[in-house]
């Protein structure tokens, strides 16, 4: 009967190609391959005995492991995909991070150039003006520490708004309101007045009051003359 042949040809087949595989391709990985594979070696059986059938398709219909080892298989199937839904989780928490974690890196990196850059050209500007420091001061040391001193003074009085003076010649101890003569200046500048006179000096602690009227009439005396 040629029902009966294609039967049994398409069950030796399957036997010998399950029989290949293991049990997850045969249920759930590769079942129509397992099929095409099937209908391959069914059909090459029924040649090799000039049956002249042909066979058109092989579809498994169902597949499932023994009534036995049944709750086992299911247990294993969730396990797999319980598996595949945590690759896939963390796949997607990969794709998130690490581009996030690279753009982090890389403005850090770009940061510590900068920076480097900034402190190398600032140590560079140093040496340069040190080494015209020095070889302006092998010229002329006096003159070079003179420079120096007057350039450090204007730049610590820079930000300073009362100096005070002290004169050893006459015992006098001068204050200069250098803040307060500013705003005036500025105020009388404002109303076309002429600016203030300056603050006149005060005594030091301890000096006599009738020997400073006495130095500036000297003094007065001295211009005239």
């Amino acid at each position: 009967v040629p029902e009966e042949i294609v039967r049994q040809a398409a069950e030796t087949a399957m036997r010998e190609i399950v029989g290949r595989k293991t049990v997850d391709q045969v249920l759930y990985e590769e079942k129509e391959q397992v099929a095409k594979d099937t209908r391959e070696q069914a059909q090459a059986i029924l040649d090799r005995y000039h049956v002249g059938i042909s066979i058109v398709d092989v579809t498994i219909q169902q597949a499932q492991p023994p009534e036995q080892v049944q709750a086992a298989f299911e247990d294993a199937n969730k396990a797999a995909q319980d598996r595949e839904g945590l690759i896939n989780e963390g796949q997607a928490y990969a794709n998130d991070v690490i581009p996030r974690a690279r753009g982090t890196a890389a403005r850090v990196i770009e940061e510590a150039n900068g920076y480097r850059e900034r402190v190398v050209a600032t140590a560079e500007g140093d040496v340069a003006r040190f080494d015209a420091v020095l070889a302006e001061y092998a010229k002329a040391p006096e003159v070079t520490r003179e420079r120096m001193y007057i350039d450090t003074m204007q730049q610590v009085l820079t930000n300073v708004s009362k100096v005070y003076i002290d004169s050893k010649s006459s015992g006098n101890l001068l204050y200069l309101p250098l803040e307060r003569l500013v705003q005036q200046g500025d105020a009388s500048h404002a109303a076309g007045a002429a600016p203030p006179a300056a603050v006149p000096a005060q005594p030091a602690p301890g000096v006599d009051s009738s020997a400073v009227r006495l130095d500036s009439l000297r003094s007065r005396e001295r211009s005239s003359r």
